[in-house]
């Protein structure tokens, strides 16, 4: 079995290339909550749906969020009535989060809803929500001092405002869905997907059992680095590693990840720097890593499944 540490678009694409090399029903994705939102009455859970749509071939690949042809009609009418709209919802994609409500209200956890929307839409990879506690990323403004939820820095500012920390309330007191704990003891392997170290990655970890358990199997631990030649491929991973005091490169998330991994996966763009993460002593493999297409994803997966020890 294979455990992937899941946060977004990146994370995305990874499973889609691992279920292309392993069969799907071998893959248990652990996916981040942290940014999960209540809007408009309703319960958002960003991450999961990314790689829910993506796995499901039903995403929007110009966006990286939502689904392909999809229409806005009922935000359009929320507009009209003078509703806030900075959140934009499409109207098939309001379906997935009315589903998700009207079962939380009737008892359902997040892990049963979950299965029940991948089920629905014939994914095999189990998807595992990180808990079903609520633990909410929230995010310090550098000139104000603010503190404003992820998705309102993410969304509604367009992650285009310099902040001072990260916090993650609730999760000290949370516990991991049933079954990661197992699943990452019994992976043949733990990947940590090329997502946003910081706000996608660090919320998993911030559940004490799981962050316990990756430690663990540190030995088994590999990560792929979302920075490329010291940028991001998508979203503000690069300047959020700068401003929180860490290094935008490969040897920054190196360090960042220190404690949990053995290995790093970098792009053959950043190869000078294979020696300096080796002497953190963090086994470096280079290969290519921008998932362009499914070949290059499917690539990277075998790769990934190489390092199995």
């Amino acid at each position: 079995m294979i455990c992937v540490l899941a946060g977004g678009v990146g994370a995305a694409r990874l499973l889609n290339g691992l279920k292309d090399v392993v069969p799907a029903e071998e893959i248990t994705a652990i996916v981040n909550t942290g940014d999960d939102a209540i809007m408009h009455g309703l319960y958002i859970c960003p991450d999961i749906d990314t790689v829910t749509y993506t796995l499901a071939g039903v995403n929007n690949i110009e966006t990286g969020w939502g689904l392909k042809g999809e229409t806005w009609l009922a935000m359009e009418s929320l507009e009209k009535l003078g509703g806030e709209t900075w959140f934009n919802l499409g109207d098939r994609d309001l379906a997935t989060h009315l589903y998700r409500t009207g079962r939380l209200a009737e008892g359902a956890g997040l892990k049963e809803i979950t299965t029940e929307i991948t089920s629905a839409m014939g994914i095999s990879v189990n998807l595992l929500p990180m808990t079903e506690d609520r633990v909410e990323t929230m995010v310090t403004l550098l000139e104000s001092g603010d503190e404003i939820s992820f998705q309102e820095y993410f969304v509604k500012h367009r992650h285009d405002i310099s902040i001072s920390s990260v916090r993650f309330n609730g999760s000290a007191e949370a516990q991991a869905t049933s079954g990661v704990v197992d699943a990452i003891k019994e992976a043949e392997i733990v990947i940590i997907a090329p997502s946003n170290p910081l706000v996608s990655i660090a919320p998993i970890f911030s559940v004490p059992e799981i962050s316990d358990a990756v430690k663990a199997r540190k030995e088994d631990v590999v990560a792929v680095s979302p920075i490329v030649a010291g940028a991001a491929l998508k979203g503000p991973a690069d300047r959020l590693l700068n401003e929180l005091g860490h290094e935008a490169s490969v040897e920054g998330v190196a360090k960042y990840y220190q404690e949990w991994i053995s290995t790093l996966v970098i792009d053959t763009a950043d190869f000078d720097s294979a020696e300096n993460i080796e002497s953190l002593g963090i086994d470096c493999v280079v290969t290519e890593t921008v998932m362009a297409d499914s070949q290059i994803a499917a690539s990277l997966g075998s790769t990934l499944l190489g390092l199995k020890r």
